[in-house]
């Protein structure tokens, strides 16, 4: 009971956290979405340590493992659109496909980059 506590207390300063980086950049007229400006200010507080790791982490292992339950809307919602899948699919697929590849190649180059800047041995 503890840790359904915990995590429902994390999960709710993630949730809190979304709400002031969405009125920051509504505030400010910021042309990128509130849930990046999240990101970089929880990065930002994490390196700073004015947040500690173990504040959030059960929060954030419990978001990425129902994860999948925040596309589910998304993959039903595509079927009122039975016409354009059927006359576009294939460069939906196409589009869906390629973005995936780079964003998967793009992410690894990064993540060796950094790694090898922090002294980190790159495999």
């Amino acid at each position: 009971m503890k840790t359904l506590l915990k995590t429902a207390a994390q999960v709710v300063i993630f949730i809190l956290l979304a709400r002031l980086s969405d009125a920051i950049v509504k505030w400010l007229h910021l042309p990128v979405s509130g849930s990046i400006v999240g990101i970089i200010i929880l990065f930002t507080l994490l390196q700073l340590k004015v947040i500690r790791m173990e504040w959030i982490e059960l929060g954030s292992k419990w978001l990425l493992a129902e994860m999948l339950l925040f596309f589910i809307p998304a993959a039903v919602g595509i079927t009122n659109y039975k016409s354009l899948v059927m006359h576009s699919g294939i460069f939906i697929f196409l589009s869906i496909f390629i973005s995936t590849i780079a964003v998967m190649v793009f992410a690894g180059l990064i993540g060796e980059r950094i790694a090898g800047k922090w002294g980190g041995e790159a495999q």
